[in-house]
């Protein structure tokens, strides 16, 4: 069985998906549970959980009624505002729904190099660990000394890091990426999402010998145990077919014993997002 920890859906409006530029032609149109179960076929993936791709409470609400209509949803990932006063109260209510598994700041997309390490934001994080919830963190490589320093603050708290911290896979450069991935990966309450990597290289260049030296580090830093498997649909689009991303994985991970590839593949999400 497969769980993919990492994917998005979305009603496609130019102004509100303003990131998907010009390269990316090919994912500006809307994507939905129909159109994921469709692609599914054949691949053995048997649950989802669904991440936000809008930082709204509208956003999680369709995303929670989503989940209720359609069983392989196992949970989403949603978006709360973390840093607002009421935060409390806004976690009692939504922590009602048990499809709720997690949430997610779009921290990548912050001007401020120090978001992360906000005392409104880091009191928001705080609660989390009250309501059983997870909390996925989005960044970009150059924020990863300042997330080892975020989640010292929170030992009890379960983190997921989403896309491997974004490394600088188009540039062909490790560091300083591996040595901050590696010091993260130190926590133990920090899991990873192999998940983001094409779409971090050239688009329509990368190779599988381009993209093995950060499997290697991230495979050997986080270890069966704590590793997720994720696809990114329909962001992967751009770079590659859903089926060629899972088996490629699958080829990574082929070193581990069937039982350690049943970790990553479903066992781990199980645990960590408590499906």
């Amino acid at each position: 069985m497969i769980i993919d920890t990492h994917h998005h859906y979305w009603n496609y409006d130019p102004v509100e998906y303003d990131w998907i530029d010009d390269d990316m032609t090919r994912i500006r149109r809307s994507f939905l549970p129909a159109d994921l179960k469709e692609t599914l076929k054949g691949t053995g993936v048997e649950g989802v959980v669904t991440v936000q791709a809008r930082q709204s409470l509208e956003e999680t609400d369709w995303l929670l009624e989503l989940a209720a209509e359609n069983e392989f949803m196992r949970g989403i990932v949603g978006w709360l505002p973390l840093a607002a006063e009421d935060i409390g109260a806004i976690l009692d209510q939504y922590s009602q729904n048990k499809n709720l598994k997690s949430l997610r700041h779009v921290v990548q997309g912050e001007k401020d190099p120090n978001f992360i390490l906000g005392k409104e934001f880091n009191r928001g994080i705080s609660l989390l660990k009250n309501y059983d919830l997870a909390y996925d963190i989005l960044i970009f490589e150059h924020q990863l000394v300042n997330t080892i320093t975020f989640v010292d603050q929170h030992p009890d708290q379960q983190f997921v890091l989403d896309h491997i911290a974004k490394p600088r896979i188009k540039a062909n450069e490790l560091e300083p990426w591996a040595k901050y991935l590696w010091e993260l990966a130190e926590r133990e309450n920090v899991s990873c999402k192999i998940s983001g990597m094409v779409t971090e290289a050239d688009f329509n260049n990368w190779t599988e010998e381009q993209l093995k030296p950060y499997f290697d580090v991230v495979i050997k830093a986080f270890g069966p145990e704590r590793l997720l498997f994720g696809s990114d649909w329909p962001v992967c689009l751009v770079a590659t077919e859903y089926s060629d991303w899972l088996n490629l994985v699958k080829k990574q991970l082929a070193q581990f014993s069937e039982e350690e590839q049943k970790m990553i593949f479903h066992k781990n999400a199980e645990k960590v997002y408590q499906l």
